[in-house]
């Protein structure tokens, strides 16, 4: 690449200096106080306040006897664990048949199955669990009122308030992770290895199953491990889900925590075995993923050819076209019926259409149209504190301008193993109460969100400068201009499509957050995540789908955008980094 900077070889620009000091680093000073104030002191604040009784201020482990001193708290922590087992094991069912059709045959449509799976990614999960609801509730929802208009029964077979019905709903919106991982490794076996099977006698089946998925075993085993993760960290579907069904988990026992009157400091002891559980699980999944030869390559990567299924092509769409069914066709559907149905129980009789539900969300509902505004303020806000923090990190870690930056880079990736709800109440801790007392403000929720996010801006921005030679900023420096000037001239503008990419990727999923959101929203401040969860404890189903339908269509610009800079797959290829 070739880059003309005529400017800078006609213009003599100066180091800034201070008393003979370079106030460049005066920028990398605030640039690491802004991450110790964002990542280090919510999490020491978490683990203080575990340790801090409430009345007095002192040390005690009292907090740790009443959190886990009653067997329906230890039992809200194994129902977690086993919902992450068996969400991650059906999660694996949905995704490893189709990243394996998508990435390694000549399955028709594998372009649109792609899609489709994009569709499943930016669904929120709490979309989902609505639109399950709508279809799968006890005797009024739609499929089994269907199964007892056909077979005359009392009573439909399904029931979505139940273990089985949330594990079901979770799979079905975690298993993107299994997909890209798997789909990543599996392109980049060698077809020679199965020509050597085939040789050897074994079909395409045997050799699926005991030579190309065996070489990718690791990247499976490491998207299993983020889906048990994203199980056991929701809060929203095992809300709308768990809790009428009448059991808990345990980020619903820590939003109990938070009632009248707030326990944080027996929620900070509560949240502690989650978190240990979450950090040991990523770095199990990160050596699992990074290992080095996992998938066996000759030559120069290898020959890779589509294996020929002959009839069992359309066998292959067909089953992906059943996942889609259940992840997107009928949950969508049934949310456009019940968006524009004056009651959504009655069909889809056209006198029950009507656009009254949007009308009402967006102009005559107090806070439903302003919790869409806020939530794209905040969203936008986070997402632009995140790009400029994480590209000034990069820009440390990547350049090492400074002792032990490495530090840095994994204080950046700290939030991705931190569940959001314990990151919530870390952030309550430390900042809710005096002096900075930030609870219910828009300041709270703009710094939750920035943490929330910071490791998908700091991987997007750490690749894009790894590729970028350092002479380029040298030759600045030659001409007399500081880093700011470099960063300024010659990297900023080399790195606009990565920067866009990492704002759009940070912007869309914080404008759907929950998990931390619930816990720091205040009056003024709801965000539409909290509006539709709201809605959906009052049983207001038409509203929450028109306002959910509505947070989708405006994602969907940002998605062309994202798309036409990036690549259809951007969303998608976060989640394999």
């Amino acid at each position: 690449m070739t880059v003309a900077t005529p400017s800078l070889a006609t213009t003599s620009v100066r180091p800034v200096r201070v008393g003979g000091f370079d106030a460049t680093w005066l920028l990398w000073i605030a640039i690491i106080a802004v991450l110790l104030f964002l990542v280090v002191s919510p999490f020491v604040y978490l683990v203080v306040t575990s340790f801090t009784a409430e009345r007095t201020g002192g040390f005690t482990f009292a907090n740790y006897g009443v959190a886990w001193g009653r067997a329906r708290y230890v039992e809200a922590l194994f129902n977690s664990l086993r919902l992450g087992v068996v969400s991650a094991g059906l999660a694996g069912l949905f995704a490893i048949p189709l990243a394996w059709g998508v990435s390694r045959t000549n399955m028709p449509g594998r372009g649109f199955v792609r899609m489709l799976v994009l569709a499943t990614f930016i669904t929120p999960p709490y979309t989902g669990a609505v639109a399950w609801i709508l279809l799968a509730g006890p005797n009024a929802g739609w499929l089994n009122r269907f199964y007892m208009f056909v077979t005359g029964s009392e009573a439909g077979p399904l029931n979505i308030y139940s273990f089985t019905g949330l594990a079901v709903v979770i799979a079905l919106y975690s298993f993107p992770y299994i997909f890209i991982f798997t789909s990543a490794a599996l392109e980049l076996v060698s077809s020679e290895m199965e020509d050597a099977a085939n040789i050897l006698g074994a079909g395409t089946w045997r050799t699926m199953r005991r030579v190309t998925l065996p070489l990718t075993l690791p990247a499976i085993l490491g998207g299993l491990i983020i889906c048990f993760l994203e199980a056991i960290a929701l809060f929203a579907s095992p809300a709308m889900i768990a809790i009428p069904a009448r059991f808990n988990v345990a980020t619903t026992q820590l939003f109990q925590f938070f009632g009248n009157p707030v326990r944080v400091e027996v929620a900070a002891a509560y949240a502690m075995p989650l978190l240990g559980v979450t950090v040991m699980l990523i770095l199990v999944q990160r050596l699992m993923t990074h290992r080095k030869g996992f998938v066996s390559l000759t030559g120069k990567g290898g020959e890779r050819r589509p294996i020929q299924l002959g009839r069992w092509r359309w066998a292959m769409f067909g089953y992906a076209m059943f996942v889609a069914t259940l992840s997107v066709f009928l949950p969508y559907l049934f949310l456009l019926q019940a968006a524009f149905a004056k009651a959504w129980g009655r069909g889809f009789a056209l006198d029950n259409i009507s656009f009254r539900n949007f009308h009402f969300v967006l102009f005559e509902h107090a806070t439903a149209a302003q919790s869409v505004i806020n939530a794209f303020l905040f969203a936008g806000a986070a997402a632009t504190a995140g790009v400029i923090i994480t590209l000034g990190v990069a820009y440390i870690v990547t350049r090492r301008l400074v002792p032990y930056s490495g530090i840095l880079g994994f204080l950046c990736i700290a939030p991705f193993v931190i569940p959001g709800v314990v990151l919530a109440i870390g952030f309550y801790a430390a900042y809710a109460p005096p002096p900075l007392a930030l609870y219910g403000t828009a300041l709270i929720l703009i710094l939750a969100f920035t943490t929330r996010f910071l490791p998908i801006g700091y991987v997007n921005n750490s690749a894009a400068l790894r590729s970028i030679n350092p002479e380029m900023e040298e030759a600045v420096r030659i001409l007399g201009g500081n880093r700011i000037t470099a960063l300024r001239r010659v990297v900023a503008p080399l790195l606009k499509r990565s920067l866009l990419g990492a704002w759009l990727l940070i912007f869309i999923p914080a404008t759907r957050e929950l998990s931390s959101a619930i816990f720091l929203y205040g009056p003024g401040t709801k965000v539409v995540s909290v509006m539709i969860f709201d809605m959906s404890e009052e049983g207001n189903f038409e509203y929450l789908a028109a306002l959910a339908l509505l947070l989708q269509v405006l994602t969907l610009p940002l998605l062309w955008i994202g798309q036409r800079a990036l690549g259809r797959d951007f969303m998608l290829r976060r989640i394999a980094t």
